[in-house]
């Protein structure tokens, strides 16, 4: 497309593009606008090196001018303008997610890599805000789906949209590296599988946290074990000493952070009665477990069964914290496993969610767009029978109105040369979806989305950090209606556009026809 642009002579004719999506993910109404920040970092870097160059020298027909690929040489985004909504702002179908105004050949470029970068952005963040909605706000999420990724760069892009959408923390470790984003783990099966007896157990000796002599952590654990076993009423026989091995290994690995996995052999019989041993012969040394975690079973019923002998053992032993210890659960966690432990109740604190996460499988793609609306200053319109797939024309600003509640209850489209709507004005609107129907609106607030981001080669508005876009996306989210928000038959919400800008739709409807 760039040569067929080129040949004639109109790589240079200013143009302006639009990335959009048509239908709002997961059947939801909103989605989560990410990936910005990563665009404009290609965009600054973008041009052709001389070993690009040559390479599509080899690709393209031997009947390509020199000059087109001498032309390729000198290309780069100094005439690139782009213009955004803010990264982690609330975004709904048809309203465009970022512009980009520039040389036609060059915008034409850009829009696979543009798509490309906010595409899976958007909807991982969009499907982590669904879950975080689900959780409520005072259980912890922990993104950890490395190993079920679509790749290592599908699970880096996980792991960042996912904490920038409420998700809590990451397994991966690289993650956390390259983005600041809190790390946690859990011990393994495969861990605790690899002992089979408390002879493995080396080193043994674990020094009390206020000082003094070490002690020997496998003989006082093993002494705690039986008076456990009594207040559970199970057999001590019954729990596995490899198992217990696996802990108190860790224990003395770990001491400030020892957590056990509860479901290797038999929860009620083996697991819980080994970790809470553990956990008070470190309490006794002076240190504090910091949690559990289930992977199997009926999560929610075995949570508040496991959060009932926490709390007699607080009570037996007078440990008073020993009741508040944190439960995780993991486990191929989907939105309706939430929506389970929500309607049956449980003593979940943590919740790691993986597969159903960084896969998306109830919707694979965010089906984004990037469509020309304008080219040598003429508004471009695709027409087509169904309406929601015909663009709107010309370059716009986008504005988001506001009620006196302070929820935003629509996104109205003006063109570029439009005057700004102003709070309490009355504004005659047309829906898209019942474009033949005109409608007033009175706004209580009135906000200009998009601001521009790049400009010249250059990003030209500082970018906020990780942290602040992941307090943003909370905000934009917070601010939805109830009816909006809703992750099941939310009503629907509305996108206009101004009088002005339908009229040049069907102007151009009618010259086209």
């Amino acid at each position: 497309m760039a040569y067929g642009h080129w040949r004639p002579g109109r790589p240079r004719a200013p143009a302006a593009a639009e990335l959009f999506f048509r239908r709002g993910p997961f059947r939801g109404a909103f989605a989560l606008g990410a990936g910005l920040a990563e665009g404009l970092r290609c965009l600054r870097a973008f041009r052709f090196s001389a070993a690009d160059v040559a390479y599509l020298r080899s690709v393209l027909p031997s009947t390509t001018e020199d000059a087109f690929f001498d032309y390729l040489a000198t290309l780069d985004t100094s005439e690139v303008t782009v213009t955004a909504v803010p990264e982690g702002s609330v975004v709904f179908a048809r309203v465009p997610f970022l512009q980009v105004k520039g040389p036609l050949l060059v915008v034409q470029l850009l829009e696979t890599m543009l798509l490309c970068l906010v595409n899976y952005a958007s909807l991982v963040a969009t499907n982590a805000a669904r879950f975080r909605l689900l959780a409520g706000p005072d259980v912890k999420l922990m993104e950890m789906g490395l190993r079920r990724a679509q790749g290592p760069d599908g699970a880096l892009s996980a792991s960042k949209y996912s904490y920038l959408a409420g998700f809590d923390c990451t397994s991966n470790i690289l993650a956390g590296k390259l983005y600041g984003i809190p790390v946690r783990g859990t011990i393994a099966h495969s861990f605790i599988m690899s002992f089979t007896s408390l002879e493995e157990v080396q080193p043994r000796e674990l020094s009390p946290l206020a000082g003094g002599d070490p002690v020997d952590l496998p003989a006082l654990a093993s002494s705690w074990l039986g008076q456990v076993c009594e207040v559970l009423e199970t057999p001590l026989e019954k729990a596995n000493q490899g198992e217990l091995a696996a802990f108190v290994s860790y224990a003395v690995t770990f001491p400030r952070d020892f957590q056990g996995l509860l479901d290797t052999y038999c929860v009620r019989r083996s697991g819980l009665p080994n970790f809470c041993a553990v956990a008070l012969a470190l309490h006794q040394l002076g240190y504090r477990a910091i949690g559990v975690r289930l992977d199997s079973g009926d999560l929610a019923q075995q949570s508040k069964e496991i959060r009932q002998v926490l709390r007699a053992c607080a009570d037996r032993f007078q440990v008073p914290w020993f009741g508040t210890i944190s439960i995780a659960v993991s486990n191929d966690i989907s939105e309706q496993s939430l929506e389970e432990f929500s309607r049956e109740g449980s003593e979940i604190d943590m919740i790691g969610v993986g597969t159903n996460l960084v896969t998306c499988p109830l919707q694979p793609s965010l089906g984004c767009v990037y469509k020309l609306v304008e080219v040598n200053g003429s508004p471009c319109l695709k027409l087509t029978e169904d309406e929601e797939k015909m663009t709107i024309p010309g370059t716009k600003r986008i504005y988001r109105l506001y009620d006196a509640a302070g929820h935003p209850f629509m996104d109205l489209m003006a063109l570029e040369k439009e005057p700004s709507p102003y709070a309490g004005q009355e504004l005659v609107v047309h829906v898209l979806g019942q474009l033949d129907e005109a409608r007033t609106v009175v706004p209580t607030t009135v906000e200009s989305l998009h601001r521009t981001y790049f400009r010249d080669g250059q990003v030209c508005e500082p970018l906020p950090s990780l942290l602040e876009v992941r307090n943003h996306a909370q905000m934009s989210l917070n601010l939805l209606s109830p009816a909006h928000r809703r992750l099941h038959k939310p009503q629907p919400y509305p996108v206009a556009i101004t009088e002005q800008l339908h009229r040049l739709l069907t102007e151009l409807q009618q010259d086209r026809r």
